[in-house]
């Protein structure tokens, strides 16, 4: 896959208020340009993944993989406000010589689909064959299909819903007051502070992630007569930590937060059932039985009130987690799609 960055000069405006007279945006693509009559595939990422799908989701994209850039053309765009060079909470104020912090407009995953929008339309794809989006990147797809319609041919949303519940609502704000119980992250001062805040927000995302199973499972105390239980929390200070290693910067993720908080494809549509009756794209929703953010009852309701959608459901003991984990259910579910894909796009030509 090859790093690509897009820098545009013109005013965007955010769906909230506000505007930034300059924006860059980092994608990956297959590592060539693009050819009309390419099969293109469309994936959007997770909150803390980044435009490269080879780096967090290894076991489905690269060669010889099922998604595979030499017979693809691949194309993933870092959201704003993610900090991997998109323009975000973390980069230099013009006005200020600073970065943002907190006086970067705040960001709706609208907002970030119409960013991703300008790729599109920069790269001259006019047709875009499958969209993939798991997690946020499901929030993504949903959006996309309904603010664009004609442009998205299949689109699977993958352990995903139609907007934002209370209950991930309560997890977003909990990991938010993490942050803000450090000092330093209110200080804003530097791309440092906040850091011990966001390895305690790391953790309780965590946690939504995954499963009483699966720690159980994975997370069990290898000694029986251990005195005070620890592996468990050494995983969560290891997560976090790791995060923060990554030079993900808690500004970022405080912004992200809110992105979540602002998923409702029906916001300013007439409700959710009238949003989804703008989608043209054939639809696939998958969800994972385990998953508690988004459990399948909220899946199968999505399908039931879209017009050409088909419902599967993996089995996992690690929750919303599952889906970077249960690939070879993935690999069963998305490869006769593929398949299909490509006879179609051949007998078009």
């Amino acid at each position: 896959m090859r790093y690509n960055k897009l820098v545009i000069d013109k005013p965007f405006e955010f769906e909230g208020g506000g505007r930034i007279d300059h924006l860059d945006l980092v994608y990956y693509t297959s590592d060539r340009e693009y050819r009309p009559g390419d099969v293109v595939v469309w994936i959007c990422h997770a909150l803390t993944g980044n435009a490269n799908p080879e780096d967090w989701w290894p076991q489905l994209v690269g060669p010889g993989k099922l998604f595979d850039p030499d017979k693809f053309f691949i194309v993933c765009v870092s959201m704003l406000c993610s900090p991997y060079g998109e323009t975000g909470p973390a980069s230099v104020n013009p006005a200020a010589g600073r970065p943002y912090f907190f006086d970067f407009p705040r960001t709706t995953v609208r907002d970030i689909v119409a960013a991703e929008i300008l790729v599109r339309k920069h790269l001259g794809i006019g047709r875009i064959d499958l969209m993939l989006g798991p997690s946020i990147g499901g929030f993504q797809a949903l959006e996309w299909v309904i603010m664009e319609p004609e442009v998205v041919r299949e689109v699977v949303f993958l352990a995903t819903a139609t907007r934002v519940t209370p209950f991930m609502t309560a997890f977003n704000e909990s990991q938010r007051l993490a942050l803000k119980a450090d000092p330093t992250f209110l200080a804003a001062e530097s791309l440092e502070g906040g850091r011990a805040g966001l390895v305690c927000a790391r953790s309780i995302a965590l946690i939504s992630y995954r499963t009483f199973a699966g720690y159980n499972y994975t997370q069990a105390e290898p000694e029986e007569d251990t005195l005070f239980a620890d592996r468990a929390a050494s995983y969560q200070r290891y997560q976090g930590e790791k995060l923060v290693r990554r030079s993900f910067d808690a500004y970022s993720y405080w912004y992200l937060t809110y992105a979540l908080d602002s998923m409702n494809v029906g916001r300013g549509r007439g409700g959710v059932e009238a949003a989804l009756a703008r989608i043209q794209a054939s639809c696939m929703m998958i969800s994972i039985d385990s998953d508690v953010l988004f459990p399948p009852s909220h899946g199968r309701s999505t399908v039931a009130a879209l017009k050409y959608a088909a419902y599967r459901e993996i089995t996992s003991p690690f929750g919303h987690d599952g889906f970077l984990i249960e690939n070879d259910q993935l690999t069963a579910i998305l490869q006769p799609l593929l398949e299909r894909l490509t006879v179609s796009k051949d007998k078009s030509l």
